[in-house]
């Protein structure tokens, strides 16, 4: 067992979670209902089932966009502190965790299970660094999303409502063309943000080249 630590360790190193003040995504809310030929609403009163199905909707693409990782969310070389048990609990604003590629971690295997970063090399929950490195996935609030990922996000879930509550086939196509375009705008915003390049771009390295090396291709 490990030295125990103070509990203001949480403080520092988990973020805050997402809020569920539903105000904020209002205008979305809008835009999806206009999309979809329905009236807009002033608050977001989910007896109606118009609203709620794309309250619901925009939930559910908001993290699913989110989950696929972008430069806004990811954070590498994160510190974890393992707990008076030695375990390290996952809150659940995070979509997607993995252990840094380092010197450190090449003996473990971090995945998530059952709310906590289980390693699967060495069986077991408990860790026994003072800290684990990991990159990570955060699920933020509406409000701290860039304005392209949330037209992509607000475009995509109109697509899908529309599907839903309308089911007409050329509004479906129209909104389809609609969250092609959001999602070029968004993904030209991520390039810009992430400044990539061919060769890709490593954590803590100025060498991104890595020469074709053959025995890699028969690594399975």
């Amino acid at each position: 067992m490990g030295a125990l630590r103070s509990p203001l360790f949480f403080y520092i190193n988990i973020m805050p979670f997402p809020t569920t003040n539903a105000t904020q995504e209002l205008p979305a809310i809008n835009q999806i209902l206009s999309s979809c030929g329905q009236a807009p609403v002033t608050t977001l009163d989910q007896t109606n089932p118009e609203v709620a199905i794309a309250y619901d909707t925009l939930l559910q693409v908001n993290r699913e966009v989110q989950a696929e990782g972008w430069t806004f969310n990811k954070e590498y070389h994160y510190e974890f502190t393992p707990d008076t048990n030695d375990e390290i609990l996952i809150p659940n604003n995070i979509l997607q965790i993995k252990l840094t590629e380092n010197s450190g971690n090449l003996d473990k295997d971090g995945i998530r299970r059952n709310g906590k970063l289980y390693d699967r090399h060495n069986h077991r929950y408990t860790w026994t660094d003072e800290t684990v490195e990991c990159d990570i996935v955060w699920e933020f609030d509406w409000v701290d999303l860039p304005q392209p990922v949330q037209d992509y996000i607000s475009a995509r879930a109109a697509t899908i409502v529309s599907q839903r509550i309308v089911g007409d086939s050329t509004q479906y196509q129209m909104l389809q063309q609609q969250e092609a375009l959001t999602r070029a705008l968004a993904l030209e915003y991520e390039t810009q943000q992430g400044q990539f390049t061919f060769f890709g771009h490593p954590q803590g390295q100025t060498n991104y080249y890595n020469s074709y090396q053959p025995y890699q291709a028969l690594s399975r």
